[in-house]
């Protein structure tokens, strides 16, 4: 009988407390009669729920304060004003039903589940690379944490890129399991005819080329867990092999006689959906059920965005670590990262990140700087204005760097042709530089948007200079395109 598990029962009228001991018992629960001397000494860390009746003399609001990560539930009406307090969960009344009951029950078990650890870094230390806050990673690691104990199969389903693998191992390292190795195979990266070997081994001589004995990813995970992924990928005749090794529990190297014992862990994961791959026949339905003893359906970064200011992060701080430039967001670009339904899942967000790395190191990130297909949200570009000397400066880079030294008009277009072939001629009288240096970007501009048919950023490619460096100018000399 598990400690954990205890049903306490306080309340002086005797003959309604054996009752209901008497009830929670035909329904399969550890119930006992317990005293209130009993629960002002106890620490209760081993009473799932409390239900507290009558007490003559006694202070049932200062009871039920002193045990505040223990539920109660009250045994009549006339306790009802203690319905205020936060650890009490309900009312139950004479004469005792199954469903109330059990439905305060359940309530009692999700108030010690949800329980506050008291340590910000519980999740941390427990679950490693499974980072997120919303309510569907919570639920995961809620399914990691009731199966990892057990030797129960599991199968991980979800979409590539969401972090199945992740999942397997934070099984094996809650596991009992976990001092042994965790050992992955990707079952559709390897050819079929070479499947066998790697799992089960092979003797020296089996095959031409197996110049020597070897070990299969089953004798290696010996102890441990073995991680088969993206098991919808494995050939049929693999298939019934291995359900053979999973009903049986042993196996033999490729061309040995000696069974081997297998004692391992089976994890497996797909991102397929077996169901069809059956009515396909496709996949074995008889491994599949062999397999799915404990599904967990691994949620998508569209179901959870709200985790993807925790996941950028994660991400940067791990590409920082082995020598990435660190990069900061903006809120609007994280709320426009959060608007993106994100196909390739966390794989996709991690190359995001790393691409953002390299291009804006040490930089701070916003919308405009995104790829196109991640800007989700209007954002009106910012423009910067300088001062009329970096203006002039910028103005005489532009001109002479690009090697235009003179012009002259076309007597047919009348526009204005430069020649880069003649040296710059000063005219005898002078000229006014600063309009003069106007004048000859102007008619640079004017000649490129024609060139461009209007179109801005074409123009500046033309001119060799930045499409908000040419957007600047244009409003300067007032030039509409």
């Amino acid at each position: 009988m598990s400690l954990t598990n205890y049903t306490w029962v306080i309340d002086e009228n005797e003959n309604r407390a054996n009752k209901l001991v008497a009830s929670l018992c035909f329904i399969g629960e550890h119930a006992k009669l317990a005293t209130v001397s009993e629960i002002q000494e106890s620490a209760l860390h081993h009473v799932e729920t409390v239900f507290l009746g009558a007490l003559v003399g006694s202070d049932h609001e200062q009871i039920i304060k002193n045990q505040p990560e223990t539920p109660f539930i009250l045994i009549g009406e006339t306790l009802r004003p203690l319905l205020a307090l936060p650890n009490v969960i309900g009312i139950l009344a004479e004469p005792f039903s199954y469903a109330p009951t059990t439905e305060l029950l359940r309530d009692c078990q999700e108030y010690k589940r949800h329980l506050p650890s008291g340590d910000n870094n519980t999740q941390e230390k427990r679950f490693d690379g499974l980072i997120g806050a919303t309510s569907e990673i919570e639920h995961i690691r809620f399914l990691i944490k009731q199966v990892a104990t057990t030797n129960a199969n599991v199968l991980i389903l979800g979409e590539s890129g969401t972090g199945k693998e992740v999942v397997a191992r934070n099984i094996h390292l809650l596991s009992n399991r976990n001092a042994g190795p965790f050992i992955p195979v990707n079952c559709g990266a390897i050819p079929g005819d070479l499947l066998e070997s790697e799992l089960f081994g092979h003797e020296k001589g089996a095959f031409t080329g197996a110049i020597s004995t070897r070990k299969g990813r089953f004798e290696m995970a010996q102890g441990g867990t073995l991680f088969l992924d993206e098991i919808g990928d494995m050939p049929s005749q693999m298939q019934v092999k291995l359900l053979r090794v999973l009903q049986e529990r042993v196996y033999e190297r490729v061309g040995g006689g000696k069974p081997i014992k297998a004692d391992v862990r089976i994890i497996a994961a797909t991102h397929r959906n077996l169901e069809t791959m059956i009515e396909e026949d496709s996949f074995r339905e008889d491994l599949y059920y062999r397999l799915n003893v404990f599904p967990i359906e691994n949620p998508s970064l569209r179901e959870r965005k709200e985790d993807v200011p925790l996941l950028l992060q994660e991400l940067i701080k791990r590409n920082v670590a082995v020598g990435g430039a660190h990069v900061k967001f903006t809120e609007r670009a994280l709320e426009s990262l959060k608007e993106h339904n994100w196909p390739g899942n966390v794989r996709e967000l991690s190359n995001l990140v790393e691409r953002m790395q390299i291009m804006f190191p040490e930089k701070v990130v916003d919308v405009s700087d995104l790829p196109k297909k991640y800007q989700h949200i209007d954002v009106e570009e910012y423009i910067p204005e300088y001062p009329e000397e970096i203006l002039e400066r910028q103005a005489l880079n532009d001109i002479f760097s690009s090697g235009f030294a003179e012009f002259e008009e076309d007597e047919d277009s009348h526009e204005q042709v430069f020649d880069s072939s003649k040296p710059a001629v000063l005219p005898a009288e002078g000229i006014e530089l600063k309009s003069y240096l106007a004048e000859l970007e102007i008619c640079l501009i004017e000649q490129a948007l024609e060139r461009s048919d209007n179109v801005v950023a074409r123009a500046a490619e033309v001119l060799g200079v930045r499409r908000t460096t040419l957007v600047e100018k244009m409003k300067k000399y007032n030039l509409n395109n």
